[in-house]
């Protein structure tokens, strides 16, 4: 990638350098920065503490995830309607409107579309917007019913009789919330009414001059009324058809006698729904249908109903039978019309009748109607940036939070700013913890932070719930386990009763880990003793079960067990292994009785970091690594930088209890175990004799040995000269 010519500046913070934004030249450049500078390279739109309807605005391709491209497209959308782009990096609340450049088109809508919003809010002497007025459109729009959405309620007219119009189209064809709330009609909605109310009247007046409506106003209920008999009517007669010809059909025809019995076993009622699918009336060889008397009670209702809508009028009230033939004819008679009741169309607008059918379409509420649509259609372009207004607003105050939390983490590292992954303050187990995230779950990528993570489940009374993730980063993590509750605290002041619900266990300070093998000896300790208590009761219990048999069977002659043999070997490697012991124990102290005596605190601490050294290396090397980036990137984010968590940096983020400056403290317990304390007290009572006691005897010990105290310098000896040897005389030789 090609050097950038804009001069960035730097800051190390948590040993992760990050590009600093400062200036309008800093936002305008960032297309420019190397994106393997940026720390975040995607995070998501839900679950930060930022405003959801910023970052949507933000996620042009709507997928849930704010990328690098669409914040760079967000902050040159907002550079380019502002007079100096460096007010974004204020994050205030308010945005003036003398900080609008109105030099441009665009700027010059945008700073009336301002204006409009402050004057319809009651507010035109104000100069700033506040992100909670631009987004209540409820109350920026209540001011003008015409505004510019493309829907008309009643009150943008004066003139009642549209407005009435209006209405019946709600309630016949539905309608459509407005800007402001109220409920209003769109030009599809209007089409699609006059098109109903047109093929209505159509369809009705093709009945004119035809002799259809044999009943008049009461031809529809006689057609309903046949309807609801029709199946079973034809039913009937298709079985007296079949029993005339064969009369051996008759019993199958009219139900068996074993139906009936399964019947009257029930609480039979009086429409005797068991018996609807039996046939209308008995069958006879081509016998007529009774209407009145001897019908299936189930179908008696509509059988009367039949004979008072149709027969009666048709054939007479004396008519209380049908033959087959006649059955017929009347379903002829009312054929016509039911095929013309059949085509009906316009059955959204038929309540209205056809008198206000054809009122409407006579009158000139159409064409208001259209002058309507086209004027609200002339404001869409001002009140169109209206929503720009918003747009801006929300830029101004939350850019410069999400800047701060993608292009570098200077709020996260901050101590007077929250991060926005940072969900609140979780208070568990004497200690409190800010770095607290929300989660859908425990994630495996969470382990490679190399970080004690505990997940939590958070309730709230009413059903509230919520998942997050709490980083320990001090202290220790003995009381620390699944089932435990505690606080939770979010960025509103909300308190939730939260239960750890799985852990990743992970080195928390340097300080746990030199006392972690004491800890697991003490442990081992204490398992070893119950389990030793625990065998030791089971060999009790054994020997009185053993006993209680024993005396159970006394009368009985027991065999005689043949002594047990000596094993020669065992004794022998018992043997060995003793000696090998004490020779062991002679070396060591040995060399102890040959140490200095200050020499023995550096052997002390010496073998303390022997045995501690192991478990502090492997959790320095853990600290060392420890990343915020695997926690965040189980939840959507794309880390990429390497966010550490140092030691420092962790005691920021979690703080342990400690008592208020000034505090008077008591430690008179009225509830104190007495003895054990006594017990202890003699304890290192006698510890501490035996420490001097011992002191002594080895100081008296090496005064004997020296001839003199340790810290006393050595006697000086007194050494004679010495003599130097007389040499011996040469031996002469006798003469020859």
């Amino acid at each position: 990638m090609s050097s950038s010519p804009h001069s960035w500046k730097f800051f190390r913070t948590g040993g992760l350098d990050q590009v600093s934004l400062t200036t309008a030249a800093d936002l305008l450049a960032l297309d420019q920065l190397d994106q393997k500078l940026w720390v975040a390279l995607s995070c998501p739109v839900k679950g930060l503490e930022l405003d959801e309807k910023t970052l949507a605005l933000i996620d042009t391709d709507h997928d849930g995830r704010v990328r690098v491209p669409e914040l760079i497209a967000a902050i040159n959308w907002a550079a380019a309607r502002l007079k100096d782009p460096a007010i974004l990096l204020s994050g205030a609340e308010a945005l003036p409107l003398d900080a609008i450049k109105d030099s441009t088109p665009d700027g010059k809508i945008l700073l009336a579309s301002t204006k409009q919003i402050l004057a319809n809010l009651g507010q035109k002497t104000a100069t700033a917007l506040p992100v909670a007025d631009a987004a209540d459109t409820a109350k920026i729009f209540a001011a003008s019913a015409l505004n510019g959405d493309g829907v008309i309620p009643p009150e943008a007219t004066e003139d009642p009789a549209t407005q009435t119009l209006i209405k019946e189209i709600v309630a016949t064809i539905g309608g459509t919330p407005d800007l402001s709330g109220a409920i209003g009609v769109t030009a599809a909605q209007i089409e699609k009414f006059f098109a109903e109310l047109i093929a209505y009247v159509v369809w009705v007046e093709q009945s004119a001059g035809k002799d259809i409506a044999i009943l008049g106003s009461a031809t529809d209920a006689a057609c309903v009324a046949l309807k609801a008999v029709r199946a079973k009517v034809e039913d009937y007669f298709a079985r007296a058809r079949l029993a005339a010809f064969d009369a051996r059909a008759l019993a199958a025809l009219n139900r068996s006698e074993t139906e009936y019995l399964a019947i009257a076993a029930k609480d039979l009622t009086i429409t005797a729904a068991e018996v609807a699918g039996f046939p209308l009336a008995r069958i006879i060889a081509d016998a007529p249908l009774p209407l009145l008397a001897g019908v299936n009670p189930a179908w008696a209702a509509a059988l009367a109903t039949l004979h008072a809508a149709v027969v009666t009028p048709v054939l007479g009230a004396g008519k209380t039978s049908l033959t087959a033939a006649e059955w017929a004819a009347l379903n002829a008679k009312f054929a016509a019309y039911e095929t013309w009741l059949g085509g009906k169309v316009g059955l959204t607008v038929e309540k209205l009748g056809l008198a206000r059918a054809k009122e409407i379409l006579g009158g000139t509420s159409r064409d208001a109607l259209n002058v309507l649509i086209a004027a609200d259609a002339k404001l869409a372009p001002e009140f169109k940036a209206i929503s720009d207004v918003e747009r801006l607003a929300r830029y101004h105050r939350d850019l410069r939070t999400l800047l701060h939390n993608f292009v570098n983490f200077a709020d996260f590292y901050s101590r007077d700013r929250w991060a926005t992954f940072q969900a609140g303050t979780l208070y568990l187990d004497s200690r409190s913890t800010e770095l607290c995230i929300r989660v859908d779950g425990a994630s495996p990528l969470a382990a490679m932070s190399k970080a004690y993570i505990v997940y939590l489940d958070c309730k709230r009374a009413g059903g509230a719930v919520m998942k997050i993730a709490a980083c320990f980063t001090q202290g220790d993590s003995d009381y620390l386990f699944v089932g435990r509750n505690g606080l939770f605290y979010d960025r509103a002041g909300l308190d939730w009763d939260a239960t750890i619900t799985s852990i990743v266990d992970n080195p928390i300070s340097i300080r746990q880990a030199f006392w972690s093998p004491y800890k697991k000896f003490v442990r081992m300790i204490e398992e070893q003793v119950a389990k030793r208590a625990a065998a030791a009761e089971a060999e009790s219990a054994g020997k009185l079960s053993a006993a209680a048999e024993k005396t159970a069977n006394a009368d009985q002659a027991k065999p005689v067990e043949p002594a047990k043999k000596v094993d020669v070997g065992a004794v022998a490697a018992i043997g060995v292994a003793i000696s090998g012991a004490i020779t062991a124990i002679t070396l060591i102290l040995g060399y102890v009785f040959k140490l200095e005596f200050w020499q023995y605190p550096l052997v002390l601490v010496g073998l303390m970091l022997v045995i501690s050294a192991p478990s502090m290396i492997i959790a320095g090397i853990k600290l060392r690594q420890r990343t915020l980036g695997p926690i965040l990137e189980g939840n959507g984010w794309a880390i990429n930088g390497r966010v550490k968590i140092n030691i420092p940096f962790g005691r920021a983020l979690t703080s342990l209890a400690v008592l208020p400056p000034g505090s008077q403290r008591s430690l008179e317990d009225p509830y104190e175990d007495k003895e054990a304390a006594a017990q202890k007290r003699r304890t290192i009572f006698l510890l501490v004799l035996l420490a001097v006691a011992g002191a002594a005897i080895w100081i008296r010990w090496d005064q004997h040995k020296r001839g003199h105290y340790f810290w006393e310098p050595a006697p000086v000896v007194a050494v004679a000269p010495a003599v130097p040897a007389t040499p011996s005389p040469t031996p002469v030789e006798p003469k020859k």
